[in-house]
This record gives C-alpha cells, structure tokens and sequence, in this order.
C-alpha cells in the first residue's frame, strides 16, 4: 500500500510542476527588478553625494588668483613637466623660465602654490583636475 500511496504522491508533485515553475520564474523576475531599483537608487544616492562634494570642495575665495603672474593651469603645467625627468626638482626653474616665468616669480609661486594645495582642498581639487590637463 505504501507504494500506491508514494505513486499518488509523485503524481501530485508533478501535476504541480508546471505552478511551482512558474512561480519560482516569478519569484526571479521580482527579484531582478528589485535589484534594478536598488542600483538605480545607489546610483541616485552617488550622484547626489558626488555634486555635495563638489560643492564642499570649492576653492576659498582667492584661492585660484595668479601667485607672481603664475595661475594654477601654468603651475600644473610647470610641475608636471618633471614627471618624464624622474621628478628632478632641480628642474623647475629652466622649465619654468622656459614658459616666460623668471627664477624669483617661480619660486614665490611654488612655495605659494604648494601652501595653498594644503591648506585648501578646494585648490588641491582644482590643481588636480589641472594637473591631469595638463
């Protein structure tokens, strides 16, 4: 008797199949679009978090004005050009002289520069961005 009841059983189950198919497709459907959303909204969350910092990271006003004629694209430009020279400081000053700044308005904007890049990350924002440009 335990087999006609197992076979009945097994009858059941597959007769009920087709439903538990469909419902598990349904079931993983769902759950793709509910991870849709949840990116979606990271994404939402990112942005919104990205233009906040962007704001936070202003420069302090004055903090991109020229030191000794030398604005922050020219500096960046200056700087960067050591990078093929195994970032010979020594460097500096022929390379700048060579962009129209003499050796005394290069030093006042390196130290100027450098002391602004630190103190204020709204200018270490933007020398970055320039730095890359350059």
């Amino acid at each position: 008797m335990g087999l006609f009841k197992q076979m009945k059983d097994m009858k059941d189950m597959v007769a009920a199949a087709p439903g538990l198919i469909d419902q598990s497709q349904e079931m993983a459907a769902n759950a793709q679009v509910m991870q849709q959303q949840m990116m979606a909204q990271q994404q939402a969350a990112m942005q919104q978090a990205m233009g906040q910092q962007a704001a936070a990271v202003a420069p302090q006003p004055g903090g991109l004005d020229p030191i000794a004629g030398v604005d922050l694209q020219k500096y960046a430009k200056i700087v960067k050009a050591i990078a093929p020279l195994n970032y010979d400081q020594s460097l500096l000053p022929g390379i700048a002289a060579a962009n129209g700044v003499d050796a005394a308005s290069w030093t006042q904007a390196h130290d100027g520069w450098n002391a602004r890049i630190k103190s204020d990350p709204g200018v270490a924002s933007a020398f970055s961005t320039a730095y890359q440009a350059a």
